[in-house]
């Protein structure tokens, strides 16, 4: 039924007021300091390209659940077809996938999400490495040698295709849909929830596979202001229930059930077979999933036990609280990833925000960890600008909060300059 004349006149009149108060609120000088942005880069849902295996109906309702839940554009889903079930697929297989998904992924995509469990490898790379740089024998080592680094190891870079031509790439694994969409679940309740949990770096008897322990020490100094870490000796944690981190090294983690690990949290073991996710010789990575976790990984071929092809818990741990996604902060945490899969749910994000104060002719700027480096300070006498530069910020690793003093009241943003290596 249309509406009379006068109702929609009024109706009319109330819109335009309405926008005219907005205007004037943008427009109006502040009473105190306001700060409008502080950069805190991130992939969102808008980067994240999905691949769906149109021929495996488990990857085809994991998919839909995870772009409805995470508001991810149809055009990011991306169709292949192969046989499901199997552990590997051959090279020549896997690079007619590649041309075709690299032909269609829209340029906007920056990483990808695969939707199965299975196949976790082609040939002789994780089939998450070979998602992100295609097939390559310089991402394999049939002997204790090193493999191809990647340039994205500890990289400040927010956009990994457009900076490097690679996409990272993380596995929606489960051993079924609904633990897929447990999964998820976990990992869009993480967003931006801050969570009080714990960084457990456990230190095992296992020589061989605690090579990782020789950092662990180091990591809690660099981290302990940001998070409460606890170096454990001994095979396992037991009875924790706010495990955020927790790295380690044996073939296989005791009493993971019964712990409890927060949404958003990480975990993995250093070992050889850990990325064989079904009917391995040792615990399977995706245990730590099943036990609670949102992220873990493992290696698909034996990568014997070089630090630089697992995930450096210091680096991980340090791009994680700075407010990046989990797909983020894992895969800048290997150095040499090719023989690595990395499994969860990609976009996990508990440590996203920024606080701002203004209090006593002051500013104050807090996170659970700011991503050190060189930042322009711009201020504006409206929200909408223009701003201008009025000073520079520098802000070093291990800072949580930083305090300006005596600023004039105005719109205040940040702008990074440059990243300093830690």
């Amino acid at each position: 039924m249309r509406a009379p004349p006068r109702a929609l006149t009024v109706r009319r009149i109330a819109a335009a007021l309405a926008c005219l108060l907005l205007q004037a609120a943008a427009l109006a000088a502040p009473t105190a300091p306001v700060v409008t942005g502080f950069p805190q880069p991130a992939l969102d849902a808008t980067q994240l390209g999905v691949i769906v295996n149109d021929d495996d109906p488990d990857s085809v309702a994991i998919a839909a659940y995870y772009m409805q839940k995470r508001g991810i554009p149809a055009e990011n889903l991306i169709h292949v077809r192969f046989k499901p079930g199997q552990s590997a697929l051959a090279r020549e297989e896997f690079a007619a996938l590649k041309r075709r998904v690299d032909r269609v992924t829209p340029k906007a995509v920056q990483a990808y999400a695969l939707t199965w469990a299975r196949p976790w490898r082609v040939d002789c790379m994780s089939i998450t490495s070979a998602f992100a740089f295609g097939f390559s024998p310089a991402y394999c080592a049939s002997t204790c040698q090193p493999t191809q680094a990647s340039p994205y190891f500890d990289s400040s870079a927010a956009r990994p295709y457009a900076r490097y031509g690679m996409r990272p790439t993380m596995s929606l694994a489960a051993a079924s849909v609904a633990e897929a969409k447990q999964l998820i679940d976990r990992g869009v309740a993480s967003d931006g929830s801050n969570p009080t949990g714990t960084a457990y770096l456990v230190s095992t008897p296992d020589k061989n596979r605690n090579v990782r322990a020789a950092g662990y020490a180091a990591a809690r100094t660099q981290l302990q202001r940001a998070i409460p870490v606890e170096i454990v000796e001994g095979e396992a944690l037991r009875d924790r229930h706010d495990v955020m981190f927790y790295f380690t090294g044996l073939a296989r983690v005791p009493a993971l059930d019964s712990d409890g690990f927060l949404p958003g949290a990480i975990g993995d073991h250093l070992t050889s077979a850990g990325g064989e996710l079904f009917g391995g010789s040792q615990m399977s990575s995706l245990a730590w999933l099943e036990a609670g976790a949102t992220g873990s990984y493992g290696a698909v071929v034996e990568p014997c036990n070089f630090p630089a092809k697992f995930p450096v818990p210091a680096v991980v741990m340090a791009h994680y609280l700075q407010g990046e996604t989990l797909i983020e902060a894992y895969w800048k945490s290997v150095q040499m990833p090719g023989q690595g899969l990395f499994i969860g749910e990609p976009l996990a994000r508990p440590f996203a925000g920024v606080a701002t104060q203004a209090r006593d002719g002051g500013l104050t700027v807090a996170a659970r960890l700011l991503a050190p480096g060189l930042y322009d300070v711009q201020a504006a006498p409206t929200m909408i600008g223009p701003y201008r530069t009025v000073g520079r910020l520098a802000i070093r690793w291990g800072m949580r909060e930083v305090r300006l003093e005596h600023v004039l009241p105005a719109y205040y943003r940040f702008e990074r300059r440059t990243a300093p290596p830690r």
